[in-house]
């Protein structure tokens, strides 16, 4: 029986040749018909044998492209219009449809392949590409998604390419960001200057020479620039630091492929795989410290990635070891994505570098990832996780706005079932970062087309954040910080009702105005009560201390009553050491914080590991790579506030720390009893407060909770207590996930008036 069909599929279902996939399948099943893209659908008309259209409508979803997300598939009968072969139809655009963008994907098998065939006509051609990879959301100006959309537009296809692009048994059939070395785009090698270096279509080769030098090598990818040297050589590797204005905080390395990273690290087989999966991104491993000590120093773990673009496939081919890849920035400014921007903010860090003539439309930094009992966990979400749509439990009654705190900025787009919670973009604290922020705010409303009616915004009205919010005019919702981290892993696992939340970092304001940063929350969607909290101590110097560990550790031992016992173990002057004390004694610019991180800072510190420190989280960081096997842990002290609020005293935890350290027992041990006693005295009050209340969900949210050491722990220790944990693993459970849970608790607030 003979009958037609109107198809309509959602998803991520553009960039990601699913049209030349609808037209082999239809091909495959002998069906007329044509495919077009809808704005945010792809619609199909396809008529044929009933039978057939049965198979082609279960395949749809079943053998999607490997980039495609099919949410959903749908078809009516429609009028037989005796269609004679399958057509790919121009793309129509329709006002007010959910749209959703692919993320760019790192080269795929058949393209590497051809990158290396001396025979093939891209042979070494750094911009190849097909259906499915290469370049997306950083060159995608508007949808639906077609070459004249894209920044692509600037090159006019060449006969052949014109011909890959029109063939539907080419791979390339539609490929909208299709290239060769005859229609561009074209690298350049050039100075500091501007000025054109000796290599032509040997760029790479010769970059790769001046990288084997000892050179910095500034080159531009698909969503910004990376700097690059040799990861084996310290005086390169210092050089680069001591430009970049980055003293401390760890480099990411690239290797050419699977067999080097288990050459240079010691990769699981679960990490191997994400690694060289499609999106390519940093991946933390084992380190087996055979690069220069400047790469990561202190850190037992790196952050490895393969290649994610032909012009790094190329480079890494021609450089037999691994290279440091960072951010073409300088610390704490956005990466530089124009040719221009580059040259005049990296001038004087690079020695040459690496240009195309492609427009990069979006800042697009890489995502960073850990990887644990085959369970992959967002540290960073950039290329290649983002933009993608994150299905709300809980439609959004209007479009919202989430715009995140101040670490780790990220802003979070809501419009009925789905969520875009944007790619990093960095810490919001100057002027320049709100310039990256805005930039892709507005690209975002315009491409998903989403106009905020609300915005949510953290309590803290001295973020820039906030501050970015009242420009609106239009209603707003303050959230709790830590609220907000709860309600984010909610979102992602879809839980609803009461759970009890822990959320552990380094600092949000509470609703009574005092720092917050160790926290036991009963919260649902729109609301929390505060049930348990760390013992609150003085924070000497305010801010000031998170940049000097010592002072924490002082302030925690003389509240252990450890103070003398603790000098003796930290690097502090004796004038230094009399201002502290005083502000302690005082209050004076020493408010109370029951901040987990700081917590961290202070063991770090009393233990050798970090007393001064570079970058946001350096010192619970360290401590985490120093602590060794699992040890006895301290016996929890659960105490319980005249509010009947819960408090973990954190005074023996110290006062064991400070004993032992001075008994001169290792940094390591003193690490792995510290882990062991703050995650027993977590699992205790959660397991308290979770059955005075009849609750068995416990969720974690806050960037301490990175820390794998601690949240295997006490993970277990809430399990053999009868409560499930819950823990983001596509959303950041730091600050970079906030976002989606302000637009959450917004929208339930709205819908609770």
């Amino acid at each position: 029986m003979r009958e037609a069909r109107l198809f309509e599929v959602t998803g991520t279902v553009q960039g990601v040749g699913f049209r030349p996939f609808v037209w082999r399948l239809a091909a495959r099943h002998e069906l007329g018909g044509w495919v077009r893209n809808r704005s945010g659908v792809v619609e199909i008309h396809a008529e044929g044998d009933t039978i057939m259209l049965d198979a082609f409508a279960h395949e749809i979803a079943s053998e999607a492209p490997a980039l495609a997300r099919v949410e959903e598939v749908c078809w009516r009968r429609c009028e037989i219009e005796d269609l004679v072969g399958f057509d790919v139809d121009a793309s129509v655009d329709v006002p007010s449809v959910g749209r959703l963008v692919s993320p760019d994907a790192a080269t795929c098998p058949a393209c590497l392949a051809e990158l290396f065939d001396r025979r093939d006509r891209r042979y070494r051609y750094p911009f190849i590409n097909c259906t499915d990879c290469g370049p997306r959301f950083t060159v995608i100006e508007e949808l639906p998604y077609d070459r004249k959309r894209t920044s692509m537009r600037a090159f006019a296809m060449c006969p052949d390419c014109r011909h890959e692009y029109g063939d539907p048994a080419d791979r390339r059939f539609h490929a909208e960001p299709i290239a060769c070395p005859v229609c561009g785009p074209r690298l350049e090698l050039v100075s500091p200057d501007g000025n054109g270096l000796p290599g032509g279509e040997d760029a790479v080769t010769v970059a790769a020479e001046l990288l084997s030098w000892g050179a910095i090598v500034a080159l531009k990818g698909l969503g910004g620039f990376h700097l690059a040297c040799d990861a084996t050589d310290e005086r390169a590797v210092e050089r680069l630091r001591r430009r970049k204005h980055r003293p401390d905080k760890p480099f990411a390395v690239m290797v050419a492929d699977i067999s080097s990273a288990r050459e240079w690290f010691e990769p699981t087989d679960d990490e191997v795989e994400v690694l060289g999966s499609w999106r390519a991104p940093i991946v933390l491993v084992a380190d087996r410290e055979r690069l220069a000590l400047g790469v990561a120093p202190g850190y037992r773990r790196q952050g490895v990635m393969l290649p994610s673009t032909p012009l790094h496939h190329l480079l890494m081919s021609s450089f037999d070891r691994p290279l440091v890849m960072t951010s073409g920035n300088l610390s704490d400014e956005p990466i530089c994505i124009a040719n221009d921007e580059a040259l005049a903010r990296l001038h004087d860090v690079a020695d040459a570098f690496l240009l195309h003539d492609r427009e990069v439309v979006a800042r697009y930094d890489d995502s960073v990832v850990r990887v644990y009992e085959g369970r992959t966990t967002l540290v960073r979400r950039a290329r290649s996780f983002a933009p993608s749509a994150i299905r709300l439990p809980s439609p959004a009654r209007r479009p919202l706005l989430g715009v995140g705190a101040e670490l780790h900025g990220a802003f979070c787009l809501a419009s009925g079932d789905r969520a875009f919670l944007s790619q990093y973009i960095g810490d919001l604290d100057t002027d320049d970062a709100m310039c990256a922020y805005r930039d892709a705010f507005e690209r975002q409303c315009t491409l998903f087309r989403v106009e905020p009616e609300a915005i949510a915004h953290d309590l803290h009205p001295d973020f820039l954040s906030t501050r970015f919010a009242e420009e609106f005019g239009l209603p707003m919702i303050a959230v709790q910080h830590h609220h907000a981290h709860i309600v984010a892993a909610m979102a992602e696992h879809g839980l609803e009702g009461e759970v009890l939340g822990v959320a552990f970092d380094g600092f949000g304001l509470g609703d009574d105005g005092t720092a917050w940063g160790g926290e036991m929350l009963v919260c649902d969607w729109a609301g929390y009560r505060r049930v348990g909290h760390l013992r609150r101590v003085r924070q000497p110097g305010g801010d000031s201390a998170t940049r000097n560990p010592a002072r924490m550790a002082l302030a925690h031992a003389c509240d252990a009553g450890v103070r003398d016992e603790a000098l003796s173990l930290l690097p502090l002057a004796d004038d230094e050491t009399a201002a502290v004390l005083a502000q302690l004694e005082t209050g004076l610019n020493s408010p109370l914080t029951s901040s987990a991180g700081r917590l961290f800072d202070a063991i770090a510190a009393l233990a050798g590991v970090c007393s001064r420190s570079t970058y946001e989280g350096q010192a619970a960081m360290l401590l985490e790579q120093v602590a060794g096997l699992p040890a006895a842990s301290a016996e929890p002290v659960i105490e319980r506030t005249e509010e009947g609020v819960l408090e973990l005293d954190t005074r023996p935890l110290v006062a064991a720390a400070v004993m032992d350290l001075v008994s001169n027992e290792s940094p390591a041990l003193v690490a792995a009893r510290f882990h062991s006693s703050l995650a027993a005295g977590i699992a205790e009050m959660a397991t308290v407060a979770a059955v005075e209340r009849g609750l068995d969900r416990v969720v974690l949210g806050g960037g301490v909770f990175q820390n794998r050491v601690l949240v295997n722990d006490l993970c277990e220790r809430l399990s053999r207590n009868g409560l499930h944990a819950f823990i983001p693993a596509e959303v950041p459970v730091g600050d970079g996930g906030i976002a989606l849970g302000q637009v959450m608790v917004a929208n339930a607030r709205m819908e609770a008036i």
